[in-house]
């Protein structure tokens, strides 16, 4: 049984890992607290899988493989990232800059990755690999950090958007054809918002 097979699944609407890692601090921007998806290290390996970032057996390994401080520490880490990246993304949608403190921790996050890929030659090209690190507990993080800084400077920048929802704001890549998509997923947030507009309308 895989790690993903034991627990709920994500909503991955977002296009992109580093998008969906935002979202897993859910209603963020509600007026109560945002409900926290990322709970445990089990979570965090789960969210990686199901994101086809780790096979199920990288998963089954890490799992058995990982202590309990060495995966509270990762998971703090990684929300650390998760926080620094969504700060990033929703400054330059409201057409603010980013603090200093969000771009030295991405950049921190960043070269620790990068610094734990290995070249190695595959038959007739050279390849980055992660051997020697399958079974380090921060896989997870690496994997998620490399993925986020490959969208952050790359054209896919201009693609990202929020769900119209102001207490939900999930992230996502907008790939529509006119680039209209305005919700994060149209059965939530878009029938949601619909309701209330019909409420209102009713009402006056």
């Amino acid at each position: 049984m895989t790690t993903a097979s034991r627990n709920p699944a994500f909503e991955l609407i977002a296009g992109h890992p580093a998008l969906d890692l935002v979202n897993t601090l859910d209603w963020r921007f509600r007026q109560s607290e945002p409900e926290e998806l990322l709970k445990s290290y089990g979570d965090l390996l789960r969210f990686a899988e199901q994101s086809k970032m780790l096979t199920a057996r990288q998963a089954r390994q890490l799992h058995g493989a990982t202590s309990h401080s060495a995966g509270v520490r990762v998971l703090s880490e990684c929300r650390e990232l998760r926080e620094a990246i969504a700060e990033v993304f929703y400054a330059g949608l409201d057409g603010c800059a980013p603090s200093a403190a969000a771009l030295k921790t991405l950049e921190r996050q960043f070269q620790a990755a990068r610094a734990h890929r290995k070249l190695s030659w595959n038959q007739s090209r050279l390849k980055w690999d992660w051997a020697g690190a399958e079974t380090e507990a921060a896989l997870p993080l690496w994997l998620l950090a490399l993925s986020a800084s490959r969208l952050m400077i790359s054209e896919e920048m201009r693609k990202v958007r929020a769900c119209g929802s102001p207490e939900c704001r999930w992230l996502f890549l907008d790939t529509s054809k006119n680039h209209t998509r305005r919700w994060c997923d149209m059965k939530i947030c878009g029938n949601r918002m619909k309701a209330r507009r019909f409420k209102a309308h009713q009402r006056a």
